[in-house]
C-alpha cells in the first residue's frame, strides 16, 4: 500500500511520540539514580554513585531480592512443568472439552490481578487452611506464569509438526527416546524463552503477592511500594527502579530472539 508524505510523516510522528511516552520516564529514572540532590531537582545539579552504594548496603532491600528471586524460580518451575504437559496435551490429543482447557488455562493473566489475588487468598485461607508465605505467593504466580510457557510451548509444537518424531520412530527409537534426541532440542527454545518471560512476569508482580504473602514476607515490588513516600528512602528506590529497567532488557532480549528462532534449527 502506498501512502502520501504527509500520511508517512504522520505514522513516524504518531511512533515518535509513543515512543517517547514510553521511554522519557524510564531515562528520567535512571538519570535521577544519579542525582546528587535528594529530593531530585531537575536538570540534576550534580551526580553520584552515593545512592547506588547506598542501596547495595541495605539489609532489607538484599532480603526482598531474594525472596523474589526464589519466588520466581518457585513459580517459573511449577510454569514449565504444567504449561509444557497442558500443551502437548491440547496440541497432540483430540478430547471433549479440549478447546475449553486451552481457555481456562489462558484466563488467569486475563482477569484483574486483584482478583485474582482475592481468590487465592480466600481458597488458602478458608479452603485449605494455609498460612500466607513464600509457598502461597509461588502458587500465586505460577496460576498465571503457566500461561507464558504453555503460548510458547503451543506455538513451537504448532510450527514443528510430526514429521521427524515419525521418521524417528519408524527407526526404531521409542517414545523417551525420540521425545530426548527430536523432541526437546527442537522445544528447548521455547522453554527457555517461556520460562525467562515467566520469571520477569512473577518477579515484577505486586497485586497478587499483596494478598498471597503473609505478614513476614516482602518482596521486592512490595518492599519498593513500602519505601514509595519515605523521603530519606526515595533515592535508593529511585535506584532499585533504575537497575531493574537494566535487568528487565535482559530475559525479555534473550525470550524475543529465542522464540523467533526456526525450531528446525535447534
Amino acid at each position: 500500500m502506498n501512502l502520501s508524505r504527509t500520511a508517512r510523516t504522520l505514522l513516524r510522528a504518531a511512533l515518535v511520540a509513543g515512543l517517547a511516552v514510553i521511554y522519557v520516564p524510564l531515562a528520567v529514572v535512571l538519570l535521577n539514580s544519579f542525582n546528587s540532590d535528594r529530593t531530585f531537582s531537575w536538570p540534576p545539579a550534580g551526580f553520584t554513585l552515593r545512592w547506588w552504594g547506598a542501596a547495595w548496603g541495605s539489609a532489607g532491600l538484599r532480603d526482598a531480592l531474594w525472596t523474589s528471586v526464589q519466588a520466581g524460580l518457585g513459580a517459573t518451575a511449577i510454569a514449565l512443568v504444567l504449561g509444557t504437559m497442558a500443551a502437548f496435551a491440547v496440541q497432540r490429543y483430540r478430547f471433549f472439552g479440549r478447546e475449553t482447557v486451552s481457555l481456562v488455562i489462558v484466563l488467569p493473566i486475563a482477569l484483574p490481578g486483584i482478583v485474582t489475588g482475592i481468590a487465592l487468598s480466600n481458597t488458602f485461607h478458608t479452603v485449605l487452611g494455609l498460612p500466607l508465605g513464600l509457598l502461597t505467593v509461588i502458587v500465586g504466580h505460577a496460576t498465571f506464569c503457566v500461561v507464558t510457557v504453555y503460548n510458547n510451548v503451543l506455538a513451537r509444537l504448532r510450527r514443528m509438526g510430526l514429521n521427524l518424531e515419525e521418521a524417528s520412530a519408524d527407526l526404531g527409537a521409542d517414545t523417551f527416546t525420540t521425545f530426548r534426541l527430536v523432541t526437546f532440542p527442537m522445544m528447548r527454545s521455547a522453554l527457555l524463552a517461556g520460562g525467562l518471560l515467566a520469571f520477569a512476569l512473577s518477579f515484577d508482580e505486586i497485586i497478587v503477592t499483596t494478598f498471597t504473602a503473609g505478614a513476614g514476607v516482602r518482596t521486592l515490588p512490595i518492599w519498593i511500594f513500602g519505601n514509595l513516600f519515605r523521603p530519606n528512602q526515595a533515592p535508593v528506590v529511585n535506584v532499585v527502579a533504575a537497575a531493574l529497567i537494566l535487568l528487565s532488557v535482559i530475559p525479555i532480549y534473550l525470550a524475543q530472539r529465542l522464540s523467533g528462532g526456526d525450531p528446525q534449527t535447534h
